[in-house]
């Protein structure tokens, strides 16, 4: 079993203007002479935490992370305005370009390795690796199955019950993001923070095996996220169906590790599959006791093998 890499503290922090209005707090840390990687983080609407650093030796890796558009610490926050994927991958360039780096790693988890993977083929000679974990394609079928009514929700009635009292209630079905999203970038404060607490519940629930206490108060913070991920689901991640297995030849030469949890309710393994069978050369490792998250000891200790054995792939 391998354990998180010692907490690390940022060497530096930039602030990195992109677009019109949005500025991205970057951090890196690690060895400055060390391999690059970036850590892309979920959501779409989360942020990086300190103990991200630690997937990573700070020997052998230069550590760059950072909020993507409108998330944690990026301004202005919760800011939908020219936020699409297509700004996240020019962002990703200018980061790149920012701090003079010529190819790195990228380690990207659910949200984050759908849009690692999509860099990569639209950027291929920029990228060493990759490291993917709870793999999201960001299909149709792959939405509807955390937001349909043919999905996760037979594992959680009660609450899938909880997060559709918004619909109508004259049995005609409305697709649940279509509601939220309206709801969320609503003008009215009540209306947009119940929104956000509902959504903030059926989420929580379907990640933590029903186990999560439901906030009981919407803040900022909440709501910021929850607009964020609606805005990105509903809008079906602004990109072509299927589009990651389509293009997949364009990244058949990259290394790449795969990590996914038997358990995980969000991203079901099947898409950790499909995705191998359509990239032989990528590496699967599955871990039979870990979920969506990366808190499960088995979780951790496969990502920090994969980071180290990146190293070696990279040395060969």
């Amino acid at each position: 079993m391998i354990s998180l890499y010692p907490d690390i503290e940022a060497d530096a922090t930039h602030q990195i203007a992109v677009g019109q209005t949005h500025v991205l707090t970057v951090e890196e840390c690690g060895n400055p002479e060390g391999i690059p990687v970036i850590f892309l983080h979920g959501g779409p609407g989360s942020h990086c935490k300190p103990k991200h650093r630690s997937f990573f030796n700070p020997i052998a890796y230069r550590i760059i992370l950072f909020d993507q558009r409108g998330a944690g610490q990026s301004t202005p926050r919760g800011s939908l305005n020219d936020n699409t994927t297509w700004n996240l991958l020019a962002d990703l360039e200018t980061i790149r370009k920012e701090l003079s780096i010529n190819k790195w790693v990228i380690f990207g988890g659910s949200w984050g390795a759908t849009l690692g993977l999509l860099y990569a083929q639209q950027y291929p000679d920029n990228v060493l690796g990759l490291i993917l974990r709870g793999i999201f394609l960001a299909r149709e079928d792959d939405i509807d199955w955390f937001y349909g009514k043919k999905g996760v929700n037979r594992f959680f009635p009660k609450q899938w019950q909880a997060f559709t009292q918004v619909l109508p209630k004259d049995g005609h079905w409305v697709h649940p993001l279509a509601i939220y999203y309206d709801h969320l970038t609503s003008k009215n404060s009540t209306v947009a923070h119940a929104a956000a607490l509902a959504w903030a519940a059926w989420g929580g629930c379907v990640v933590s095996y029903g186990q999560f206490a439901e906030p009981t108060d919407s803040s900022q913070t909440l709501l910021n996220e929850a607009r964020i991920e609606c805005h990105y689901m509903f809008h079906h991640c602004f990109i072509e169906e299927n589009q990651l297995l389509r293009d997949i030849e364009k990244v058949a030469d990259i290394p790449a590790i795969l990590v996914h949890g038997q358990q995980d309710l969000v991203c079901p393994l099947e898409s950790a599959y499909l995705l191998k069978q359509n990239w032989p050369t990528a590496q699967l490792k599955v871990i039979p006791t870990g979920g969506h998250l990366t808190h499960d000891p088995d979780m951790i200790s496969a990502l920090v093998e994969a980071t180290d054995d990146m190293v070696k792939l990279l040395a060969l």
